[in-house]
């Protein structure tokens, strides 16, 4: 099942809690999102990691009131990690022509990266991607 909530990002979990009824429900939960602490074109797949402030992770953590899901952080920082009014500028904002096709390379390697967590584990996924 994918879930692309209509919510803010911020209330994600509003949304995943919807679907996640069960222990076993959330171990087959997978978080992509953004990350800023990751350049533009890297990726990382974690496991029971805490939301290293990232609000909408902050959020589904709440709701399903455990960190035990995979995430996949995709990078989205420039070369220079905006800061102050220019961070908000920057997440509200669009790819640059330069950007977009690192970043709609990135997600063509992250659908492949969705099928080998569902088809062969999250090991195999994590030993080969990261």
């Amino acid at each position: 099942m994918l879930l692309l909530p209509e919510t803010m990002m911020n209330n994600s979990g509003n949304a995943v809690v919807k679907v996640i009824t069960s222990k076993k429900k959330i171990e087959q939960l997978v978080v992509v999102h953004d990350d800023l602490d990751l350049p533009l074109g890297r990726f990382k797949i974690s496991f029971a990691k805490s939301s290293a402030g990232h609000k909408g992770v902050e959020s589904v953590i709440k709701k399903i009131k455990t960190e035990k899901f995979i995430r996949i952080r995709v990078g989205t920082c420039p070369k220079k990690k905006p800061a102050g009014k220019d961070l908000i500028k920057f997440l509200m904002g669009k790819f640059t022509p330069k950007e977009l096709p690192v970043f709609k390379k990135t997600s063509k390697t992250i659908t492949s990266v969705l099928e080998m967590i569902v088809s062969r584990g999250l090991e195999k996924a994590m030993s080969q991607y990261n």
